[in-house]
């Protein structure tokens, strides 16, 4: 339960450290910085993963974890971002 609760934490200030360095407005709330910060963990974890192979599976912290789940969330933003902004023609 605490590593649960744990990750929410870590998601929140990734989300929160990502909207914070990406330019511009993004318009999301706690939840949602919360949801971009945990898929940027992800997407950190994973490139993480492939440039100091380390084992993905591993559940212990590793140095690299919130740095790295910021740089993810930032990831995940600039696509969100660009997605949101594109302007849609229904026919």
């Amino acid at each position: 339960m605490m590593g649960f609760l744990w990750w929410l934490v870590i998601g929140l200030v990734a989300g929160g450290l990502a909207r914070a360095l990406m330019p511009g407005r993004q318009p999301m709330g706690l939840l949602m910085t919360m949801i971009l910060g945990l898929i940027g963990s992800m997407v950190g974890g994973f490139v993480s993963s492939l440039i100091w192979r380390y084992d993905i599976q591993d559940p212990n912290p590793h140095p690299t974890g919130l740095i790295m789940s910021t740089i993810g969330a930032i990831i995940v933003l600039a696509i969100y971002v660009n997605f949101a902004q594109r302007p849609r023609n229904i026919t």
